[in-house]
């Protein structure tokens, strides 16, 4: 471990094998910080945090702080955060609350830029990107390899599908939908086509993006409302596991979804 003099670790913590703690950071209480981790200077690790291994959080993170939900009373809480994440400068990532099973999650191999949130009940996925100062309201969910642009706010209790695109100063008050570029404030947010750029980078086969196109336009160019475009849907042979995805996302949602 390499620990600079200016920080405070609890002495409940621990922590594993060649972790860099830097200048002024603090370490709270039971917290584990996992081999490989870095901290650069004045980061806050806060109680009851777990981080996974070779995690790099750059300058003036807040990361393990309580909700900033007015029903919290202090009662025990966890932040779980897995492997390869970088936090850049003054992220903010706060633990769950009792109502949401007392956790905020966050998968592998995330990047988030300076300035985002991630609030209280929160569950993010693995490959994620938040851009700058993108922020998740409590209790949603984040799936694997999505992008929320910079600026770009998520309601809470919505989710963002699997490889979704959500493009920057967006607000996101239903669900948004995988594979799909969405972006827009609120009422007028629109979704415009399958995410083909961003699938492609992601080693998606073309067969796949093709049969998302296809079944793009009987959802939603075809004019049918959304009962019967599904209908229509599910009586196509698709061969992509994709369109299973997409189609069960819109079956499944709870608080409508973006069109």
């Amino acid at each position: 471990m390499k620990i600079h003099p200016t920080a405070i670790v609890d002495s409940t913590a621990e922590i594993m094998a060649d972790v860099e703690i830097g200048p002024y950071c603090i370490v709270g209480p039971q917290v584990r910080i996992g081999q490989g981790c870095v901290l650069e200077s004045h980061v806050h690790i806060q109680r009851w945090t777990t981080i996974g291994e070779v995690c790099r959080f750059y300058s003036f993170g807040s990361i393990g702080s309580d909700p900033q939900d007015l029903k919290y009373k202090g009662e025990v809480s966890h932040l779980h955060i897995g492997r390869g994440n970088v936090f850049r400068e003054f992220v903010t990532v706060n633990r769950g609350t009792e109502g949401g099973g007392g956790l905020t999650a966050v998968g592998d191999y995330n990047l988030f830029m300076a300035y985002s949130h991630v609030a209280h009940d929160s569950r993010v996925g693995n490959d994620v990107i938040m851009a700058n100062a993108a922020t998740l309201a409590g209790h949603v969910l984040v799936e694997d390899h999505s992008t929320i642009g910079a600026f770009s706010a998520v309601h809470q209790f919505c989710r963002v599908g699997p490889h979704a695109f959500i493009g920057g100063f967006s607000v996101i008050t239903r669900d948004a939908l995988p594979y799909i570029k969405t972006v827009g404030d609120r009422s007028e947010a629109k979704t415009f086509g399958i995410n083909t750029i961003g699938l492609q980078r992601k080693g998606i086969s073309e067969s796949s993006i093709e049969e998302l196109k296809q079944v793009y336009r009987v959802l939603f160019r075809s004019k049918l409302n959304t009962r019967d475009a599904l209908q229509h849907a599910r009586q196509e042979k698709w061969t992509a596991p994709e369109v299973e995805v997409l189609l069960r996302f819109i079956e499944t949602a709870t608080r409508g979804f973006i069109r």
